[in-house]
């Protein structure tokens, strides 16, 4: 498939079934635009990296993740490297045991063949037979699936957004927290209390997730790991990698095999 800016999702995400899944394929570079869908959508990618915009913040979603984002909620899709999308529509009134908040999934093996399989179910009324077991078992899959750590939150405020957007502009920037409530005229103290309040992260854990954010997206492009740690304001590669494994387990040159 080729993508579609214009918009093919509207003859997928407003069906009268429960659930349907659609598949798309987008160069890397390219983005979709702002847009929502009255359904809930989980958005997987099998080859590629999808960083996801949102009103109320930012998700970097690998290959083996997915993200779920609630009806309605306004969002735009970058791809870093070419991305073999598909994505589920899932009416949440006819199927409510699914998350209640927006989030980053584990994808198991079974979930990805799920996916898979279900672009194959003509997009028509309610499927039945083996296809209506498999739409079934696939929100089933979804419903055990665990959340990941993947969420960059946005704060409401103002003056700790325009912080939050130079941090995450320049993530080498090792300006103290006293330094950007200066550029921000306000009190350290009212810094480190508006990123409680705002983001449920301190200061040094939201910066510490913007830079991981950025270093996600180069190492999806095939970045060295050496150039991505220092652009990320780390001062080696071991320092940087004991950050990664510390959040994913493994080391960032394993994380998306």
């Amino acid at each position: 498939m080729t993508p579609d800016p214009a918009g093919k999702h509207h003859g997928f995400d407003n069906l009268p079934r429960r659930l349907v899944v659609m598949e798309n394929r987008w160069p890397g570079g390219m983005s979709t635009g702002w847009h929502s869908h009255p359904r809930g959508q989980l958005l997987y990618a099998s080859e590629g990296v999808m960083a996801v915009q949102t009103e109320v913040g930012a998700w970097v979603i690998p290959p083996n993740r997915a993200l779920w984002m609630l009806a309605g909620l306004r969002h735009t899709v970058a791809m870093s490297g070419d991305v073999v999308m598909r994505t589920a529509y899932v009416d949440v009134e006819k199927v409510s045991t699914l998350p209640k908040e927006n989030c980053a999934i584990n994808v198991s093996p079974l979930l990805r063949e799920l996916l898979v399989a279900a672009v194959g179910i003509a997009p028509v009324a309610e499927p039945a037979g083996r296809d209506a077991r498999l739409i079934d078992l696939l929100i089933d899959e979804i419903e055990v699936s665990t959340t990941v750590p993947l969420h960059l939150p946005w704060p409401g405020d103002a003056r700790l957004r325009a912080v939050c957007e130079s941090l995450a502009a320049r993530p080498s920037d090792a300006s103290s927290a006293g330094e950007w409530a200066a550029s921000a005229h306000m009190g350290e103290r009212t810094l480190h209390r508006l990123f409680t309040r705002e983001t449920g992260m301190t200061f040094a854990q939201w910066r510490e997730q913007a830079r991981l954010f950025h270093a996600l997206r180069r190492i999806a492009q095939g970045d060295k790991v050496i150039g991505v740690a220092l652009d990320c304001g780390y001062s080696s590669p071991s320092a940087f990698a004991a950050m990664f494994r510390r959040h994913f387990g493994v080391a960032p040159s394993h994380f998306y095999r």
